[in-house]
């Protein structure tokens, strides 16, 4: 009895064993998950800083678009270049730079005495969290056991917005350290200076992660793979991993012309879509202009910031909503409830707005629902999948352009943002992001397969076998 209660645990990865792998798992993602946390420190850190920017340079709306879209500049092209130097370089080396040049852009962007300076270093800043946003999920999914590997890539996502919630308390201090004409002329600098210590602590321990084990079988090093799969599995599962995911890279060799139009071709549609969809249906464009937002229906400075931590704490508690649900409820199921529930939120935003009921908590409390219905689907899941769906070959350069898609989409989103709620005005803005949720209310239900409970290459063949089925 007890032999076969050991075999059981050997095969469902129960019992103490488990216990103790899950431990290193857990702990090596959620230092990989710090990336997490810069790219929603550096994303969100902004919204304090950019009124004050704008006094103190005298920004037209295209330049405050500017300001906060610098950024994702820098985004694009570091998710761009993500893959190929991780394949060729390995996860962790291009991790380590990635936590370089975001220390470079955080302490740069403090230090600008003109408009363009600030530009450069954002720009600089960018690249490191394009790289981020693009190789800490992806590590994450080829180090996690197939039963956990939602809640551990989705720690990424609760670390971006831990860094997110975070940002506002210290954009919120720092703005409240001196008086409005200090606030103008050095608070923002601090705001994006203090950005310089998470990315030391992440470039530190970076350095006692291993390298992904699934990059080391495609280099041909399976050896060295083995211990860290050893680790996270035991002795038994570790070794037919091994034998899987060199399988999978030798069927995908022989079968390379064949995936590039069915498999790969369906998860690269179905990848970059959901990208773009996270992004269009307008989490940034809250995140990024919160304290705007809150502006435009009378709220003052101060009362602005503080509607502000309030989304930050609803981000923050729902994602750790989504770590739960993510491995239970599915990744599809997420995706179209959360949608349903967004595309109803923005309407009643842009209702709102449009009736001028305005002064009362309508926004806030519809603002809040949104960010909620966010923080468990379209935030989490979408980066879930992402590092889940392509093939072990492509991985890093299929993520990467996915990824980069997301970033342009973000880009489009928070540069047109300020111009279209001067122009449009806020009704017709928030409608146009409820239109888009809609869409994707409809996409999640219509396309969206399901990925949980399955290793990633069992994942990658059941894309095949979808699309045979489909010619």
């Amino acid at each position: 009895m007890k032999a076969a209660e050991r075999k059981q645990d050997a095969i469902t990865g129960s019992g103490k064993e488990d216990a103790l792998n899950m431990k290193f798992v857990t702990l090596v993602s959620m230092i990989a998950a710090i990336g997490g946390l810069l790219f929603g420190f550096d994303t969100a850190v902004v919204s304090g800083a950019i009124g004050f920017m704008t006094e103190r340079f005298v920004l037209s709306d295209f330049a405050v678009g500017w300001a906060v879209s610098s950024l994702i500049i820098g985004c694009i092209a570091g998710a761009a270049v993500s893959g190929v130097l991780s394949d060729r370089f390995g996860r962790k080396k291009v991790l380590i730079a990635a936590a370089v040049l975001f220390i470079i852009g955080s302490a740069g962007s403090a230090i600008p005495t003109t408009f363009g300076g600030y530009i450069i270093a954002r720009m600089i800043g960018g690249v490191g969290i394009g790289i981020t946003s693009t190789l800490c999920p992806l590590y994450n999914a080829e180090i996690a056991p197939a039963k956990y590997r939602g809640r551990l890539v989705a720690f990424n996502q609760m670390a971006t917005v831990t860094g997110i919630f975070l940002v506002y308390f210290v954009n919120r201090w720092i703005a409240g350290a001196g008086s409005e004409a200090w606030q103008v002329s050095t608070a923002w600098r601090w705001m994006f200076g203090i950005g310089v210590v998470p990315g030391v602590v992440f470039l530190l321990l970076l350095f006692f992660v291993p390298e992904s084990p699934r990059w080391l079988i495609k280099q041909g090093r399976a050896a060295e793979s083995l211990p860290v799969l050893l680790r996270i599995h035991g002795e038994e599962l570790a070794r037919k991993e091994v034998l899987e995911i060199k399988a999978s890279f030798q069927e995908e060799k022989e079968t390379k012309g064949q995936r590039l139009s069915s498999g790969l071709r369906f998860a690269l549609m179905l990848g970059i879509v959901l990208a773009i969809l996270q992004q269009v249906t307008g989490i940034n464009a809250v995140m990024y202009y919160a304290p705007e937002i809150f502006k435009e229906t009378g709220a003052g400075t101060n009362s602005a910031l503080i509607q502000t931590i309030l989304v930050g704490a609803i981000n923050f508690l729902f994602t750790i909503l989504a770590l739960w649900l993510i491995d239970k409820a599915g990744r599809k199921a997420l995706l179209i409830v959360g949608s349903a529930l967004m595309a109803i939120c923005l309407f009643m935003i842009g209702f709102a707005f449009q009736t001028g009921q305005t002064s009362g908590w309508m926004v806030l409390i519809f603002v809040l629902l949104y960010v909620a219905a966010f923080a468990i689907s379209l935030g989490p899941v979408v980066w879930v999948m992402l590092s889940e769906i392509f093939p072990n070959r492509v991985r890093g350069k299929a993520t990467a352009i996915a990824s980069m898609a997301l970033w342009i989409a973000d880009y489009v989103v928070s540069q047109s943002f300020p111009p279209l709620l001067g122009t449009a005005g806020p009704a017709i803005t928030f409608w146009i992001f409820a239109a888009l949720a809609l869409f994707t209310f409809f996409f999640s239900w219509r396309v969206v397969p399901e990925t949980k409970g399955r290793t990633l290459e069992e994942i990658e063949a059941s894309f095949n076998a979808r699309t045979a089925t489909t010619r």
